[in-house]
C-alpha cells in the first residue's frame, strides 16, 4: 500500500502511487482555471432574470428555453432589492439592474437585465429611458398608448417612424458584465390592434408585415422582436460562458 503522505509532488503536483494519482492542493493556474470550466458547466445552472414583468420573462423564457439553465424572475429567486435607475441610456441602465441584482445571489448566477423602450421620431425619441415610467409607472399602457397616438395627431404616415430598443447586460459569477442590443424599425399606428404582446406592441406598426407586434404569435414576434435579438445574441455569450 502506498503512502503518499510521505511522497512529494512533482512539477505537475501529482502525487503518483502505482495506478492512483492524488492531486496535490497547490493545483497550478492552467489547471485550475480548467477545474473553474468543469465547475461551471456541472454547478451553475441558474439564470436570474431583473425583472417582474410577466409578459417579459414570457418571451425570456421561450428564447433561452435550449440553454441548460433554469431561469428565474426576481420574485421566484426571493430577491426583492430597490434598483436606481438613474442612467441616461439603455445601456447603463441596463448595467446598473444587472449589478445590483448580482449582489444579492450567490457565486453561481448568472444575473440578466434589460432595459429597453420605444422612441418615436417625431417626438424626438420621446419615451425612450423613460418608456416604462411615462406618464407614472403605475398608469395603463392602454393610456399610455392613447397619449402617444393622440400627440402624433396630425403627424403623416411617412413621419410616424418609431423604433422598440432593448439592451441585456450579463453579469457573470466571475465578475465580468457584458451588453447585447437588439432594434426593430417601424411605425406608431392610429389606434390599438392586436391582443398578444404587452405594453407599447399595441400600437407599433410594423409595414413589412402589415401588423402590428401584438397581432404577431409569440414564435414571430420573438423572431423579429427587438428583445429577440438582444436574447438571440445573449444566448450566444452564455453558451460560450457554459463550455
Amino acid at each position: 500500500m502506498c503512502d503518499y503522505k510521505k511522497r512529494l509532488p512533482d512539477k505537475t503536483g501529482v502525487f503518483f502511487c502505482d495506478r492512483v494519482l492524488v492531486f496535490a492542493s497547490h493545483i497550478r493556474y492552467n489547471d485550475r482555471k480548467l477545474f473553474q470550466r468543469e465547475r461551471r458547466k456541472t454547478v451553475m445552472k441558474k439564470i436570474v432574470f431583473a425583472t417582474g414583468n410577466a409578459g417579459k420573462m414570457k418571451e425570456i423564457r421561450e428564447i433561452l428555453a435550449d440553454l441548460p439553465v433554469e431561469i428565474y424572475s426576481m420574485k421566484e429567486a426571493g430577491i426583492s432589492v430597490e434598483i436606481d435607475e438613474n442612467g441616461k441610456t439603455f445601456e447603463e441602465n441596463a448595467k446598473i439592474k444587472a449589478q445590483t441584482v448580482a449582489g444579492c445571489t450567490d457565486g453561481d448566477t448568472i444575473v440578466l437585465a434589460d432595459d429597453s423602450g420605444l422612441e418615436v421620431d417625431a417626438l424626438n425619441g420621446e419615451p425612450g429611458v423613460y418608456s416604462a415610467r411615462y406618464m407614472g409607472e403605475d398608469t395603463s399602457y392602454r393610456i399610455k398608448n392613447q397619449s402617444l397616438v393622440d400627440r402624433l395627431e396630425g403627424v403623416p404616415v411617412e413621419k410616424r417612424t418609431a423604433r422598440f430598443v432593448c439592451v441585456i447586460a450579463a453579469a457573470f459569477p466571475d465578475g465580468t458584465v457584458c451588453t447585447t442590443k437588439g432594434m426593430i424599425e417601424g411605425k406608431i399606428g392610429y389606434e390599438e390592434r392586436g391582443e398578444n404582446g404587452f405594453g407599447y406592441d399595441p400600437i407599433f406598426y410594423l409595414p413589412d408585415m402589415s401588423r402590428t407586434t401584438a397581432e404577431l404569435s409569440p414564435e414571430e414576434k420573438n423572431a423579429v422582436s427587438h428583445r429577440g435579438k438582444a436574447l438571440a445574441a445573449m444566448k450566444e455569450q452564455i453558451a460560450s460562458y457554459l463550455k
